[in-house]
Order: structure tokens, then sequence, then C-alpha cells
């Protein structure tokens, strides 16, 4: 096998996240330990904190500035040569600014639940930084051994920041099981890889494609392998149920992310897969994808109907997403590709919109969780609960909301394609998932309240909220419109970046 080629150019956001990592983590040693002996109301520990938020967040800014100058600049959108094993063009551009996006909302969303529940803010920050840049290097690999480097850094932060509430024996719980799931998808992945690897003597996805042939057995097997691991860490039915157990213990701010670092990137990953190495095998693929997308349509929408936990009703409904978003692989049109990356956009503003309704609620390090805690907020927090319901409207593909018009992309795309039954799968999976979100808003507005202590919204809380349901209205009703500084509207701008 020939010498890693790593291009600068192609590492420059990973890079950008892993800096800001060791920037917040020295901010931390001093300024906040200065200040530890203070209480977390006081003013120098509010602004100590603050800095580390705010250096984070341009660490994420920048990254997004990097990985977008890709688009921008067409010398720039194929950073690295055809031979690297890392190259940033438009596809992992973009797909390295989504996750960002959704990570830098996830970390406006902790600041205030880390310092009530008495949380470390550096290091979790840090982990959040670290599993991103994980996500930037798997988002540009054209290397399957890059890959599975890639997945290790962005999944290793993650199952620290799932048990990181320490006290709470159910977080720590939940902390193991995603270790332990995790290690065996990545066993399943690499071991995929080494049989690749002996049946084709290649690991780059350029001369996978020219290499794979279907009557191979042993690289039909390892191909299969690798796929499991994607589904895997996709949530994708039938290896999905690490999610429901590690979402539910995990802080709500880390749920959040999580379907943003999890759900997000093997998906953008394994287009980015499909696309490069293994375009010659859609035939035989689609009826693998077709599987893996009704299953995860179906399942997850029946069990987020028998749900009383929201961050579990939550969790099912992403398996759910996963398999509408699925749907792309199974149409392999250049459209669908778009729609794929389009819905899983609105899909991070859809969850991390109704998480920040979830946080903000929260009061004195008490969670709200049951739907029963929901009841009468309509009364007590108009305005959340309005938002609330917005989100679960588009998660459900109501018109009018981004939601449906993100669906309808996906769909349009497989009718093209000639996929008609799982369309319909994909509609009655809808309709299902309909009334599972309804419970909640019929909760919020039907019934009396029986909690008290409902937690207060702070201004960063209540600016991602209200990005979010900006963004789901704007793209529902406007879907196309031109936007600022893109100069045109976002699926065609996606359209002509990854094009």
């Amino acid at each position: 096998m020939q010498a890693l080629a790593m291009p600068f150019g192609a590492l420059g956001p990973a890079a950008v996240l892993a800096m800001g990592a060791v920037a917040v983590l020295l901010a931390e040693v001093l300024f906040l330990r200065r200040s530890s002996t203070l209480s977390p109301s006081s003013g120098v520990e509010r602004r100590a904190r603050l800095l580390l938020a705010a250096v984070a967040s341009v660490a994420i800014l920048v990254a997004i500035g990097v990985a977008l100058g890709g688009v921008a600049d067409s010398a720039a959108a194929s950073a690295g040569s055809p031979d690297s094993e890392l190259r940033l063009d438009g596809l992992a551009a973009v797909s390295i600014a989504l996750i960002c996006f959704g990570g830098l909302l996830c970390l406006w969303l902790s600041t205030t639940y880390l310092t009530v529940l008495r949380i470390e803010h550096g290091g979790y920050y840090a982990l959040l930084l670290l599993s991103m840049a994980g996500s930037a290097v798997v988002l540009a690999a054209e290397n399957l051994m890059v890959l599975w480097v890639g997945f290790e850094l962005a999944a290793n932060p993650t199952h620290a920041l799932v048990g990181f509430d320490r006290k709470r024996r159910r977080s720590t719980e939940a902390g193991l099981k995603s270790f332990i799931t995790s290690a065996f998808a990545s066993a399943i992945l690499v071991y995929g890889i080494a049989l690749l690897y002996g049946a084709t003597g290649q690991l780059d996805y350029a001369a996978l494609r020219a290499g794979l042939v279907a009557d191979d057995g042993l690289a039909m097997t390892g191909l299969g392998l690798v796929l499991v691991g994607f589904a895997w860490k996709a949530a994708l039915v039938p290896f999905h149920q690490w999610a429901p157990d590690a979402w539910e213990g995990a802080p709500t701010p880390v749920t959040a992310f999580l379907s943003v670092a999890a759900t997000a990137t093997a998906l953008l990953t394994l287009l980015r897969v499909v696309d490069h190495a293994l375009a010659d095998l859609g035939e035989l693929l689609r009826p693998l994808f077709w599987a893996l997308s009704a299953a995860s349509i179906v399942l997850g929408a029946a069990m987020s109907i028998i749900q009383q936990s929201v961050k579990r009703m939550l969790a099912w409904a992403s398996v759910a997403h996963a398999g509408y978003a699925a749907m792309a692989l199974v149409a392999a049109t250049g459209s669908a590709r778009v729609a794929m990356i389009f819905y899983l956009f609105v899909y991070v503003l859809m969850h991390v919109g109704a998480f920040g309704v979830v946080v903000t609620l929260a009061a004195g390090g008490r969670e709200v969780e049951q739907i029963d805690d929901f009841a009468g907020l309509s009364r007590t927090r108009p305005g959340l609960a309005a938002a609330l319901t917005l989100f679960l409207l588009a998660l459900a593909g109501i018109p009018g909301t981004a939601g449906f018009f993100a669906r309808l992309e996906i769909f349009t795309a497989t009718i093209g394609a000639g996929e008609l039954g799982l369309v319909a799968v994909g509609v009655l999976g809808s309709v299902v998932s309909l009334y599972a979100y309804l419970r909640l808003p019929i909760a919020m507005y039907m019934r009396d309240t029986r909690r008290q202590g409902r937690g207060q919204a702070t201004m960063s809380e209540l600016l991602v909220i209200g990005i979010c349901a900006i963004a789901v209205v704007w793209l529902g009703l406007l879907p196309n419109a031109q936007l600022p500084g893109l100069g045109a509207g976002l699926l065609d701008w996606i359209a002509s970046a990854v094009g």
C-alpha cells in the first residue's frame, strides 16, 4: 500500500477544531481555575466561562469558514490531489460545515446547563470540538483506514460526553453502553476493511471502485461488514438499539449533539463512500439500502408512539429520520444526493430546536423528560410551547415547515428513481409519526399543568431556539429563496457545491 498523502488544505477544518480544543483547555487553566473557589453565580466565574464558550465558538466558526472557502474558490474546492487520502472537495466542505453548524448550536445550548449542574466547562467544550474534528476527517477521507481513524476520533469524545454528568448514574451507564456498542461497530467496520484489503489490495476509494467485483465472495463479505458498521453508527434498523438508551441517559445538550455527530456524520460519510467507491455496485446495494431505509422508518415511527420520555421519543424519531435520509442512497441520483444533504440540514435544525426547548425548561439540575412534565406549558411558557409545537410539526413533515419540503425533496428524488414502494412506506411512516409527535402539543395546550419550577430561558438558549425556528419557517415557506451571502437559494447552492 502506498504511503498516505495528507495535504494540509484538506486537514484545515480538523486542525482548526483541534487547536480550538487545546485553546479552550489552556484558557480554562489560565482563567477559570483561579476562580474555582467562587460560586458559579459570581461575576468572575461567569466571565471566565463565557470566555471558554467564546473561544470554542470562534474555533467552530473559523472551521466553517475554512471548509466553505473550498466551495467559494474553485481551486480550493479540490484541495488535495486525486491521490490524496483526504480531499476537501465540495461534498466534504458542505458536510463539514453542516456538522460544525449543528455543533455550534449545541455548544450554545450547553452554557447555562453546565453552570446549573456544576459540570466542568473546559473539558466539555474540548470534547465537543475534538468530536467535530474527527467528523471533519472522516467526511473528507478518501481511504478506508483514514475513514476508520476519523470515525474513532469522532466517536470516542462522544462517549465521554454521554457520561459527562458523573453525578447521575443514568448518565454514566449510558456512556458505558455507548462505548461498548461503538466498540462493536468499530470492530466490525475494521474487520470489513481488512477483508476488502485482502481481496483487492486497495483501500483508496478510487482504487476500490476499479477493483471491486460483485462475484468476489471475500470482497463482498468485507463490503457487507463495512456497511453494517455504517448502519450501526447511523442507528439504522436493525443496528439501532444503542441509540434510545444513550440518548435518554446523556445530558440533554449532548443528546442534541448526538443527532449531529452520530447520525448526520455517518450518513454523509456513507453518501461519500457510495459516490466515490461503490458507484458501480448500485444495483447490488439498492435492495440492501431499501431494506435499511424501510425498516428504520417503520420501526422508528412505531416505537416513538409508545414512549413516555421525550428524549427517548426523539431518539426513536431519529432512527426514522435516518431511514428517510437513506432513501437517497436507494435513488442514487444527483438530485437525491442534494435532497439528502438538505434533509440532514433541516433535521439538525428540527432536532436541536426541540432539544433546545427541553434544555431551557430544566430547573435546578432537574431535567424535564416525561410528556406529563409538559402539561399546561402553553399557560406558563407560551413562546416555548409554540416553538416546540413548530419543531414537532416539522419533524412530522407538516406543510408550511422545512420538514415538509425536505421530505418532499427526498420523496421526489426517490419517485424519479422508480422506487414508489419505498415512498409509500415513507408516507405511512409520516402518518404514524404524526400521532406520536402530537401527544406533546396535546399535553401542552389541553391539559392542566402538573410541574412547578420550570427553568427560565437564557439568552443563549433563546438564540438557538430562535435561529432554528426562523430557519424552519423560512425554509418551509420559501425553501429556495436567495439567501444573503450565498447568492442563491440553499438547494441551488448545495447542488452547485457538490455537483
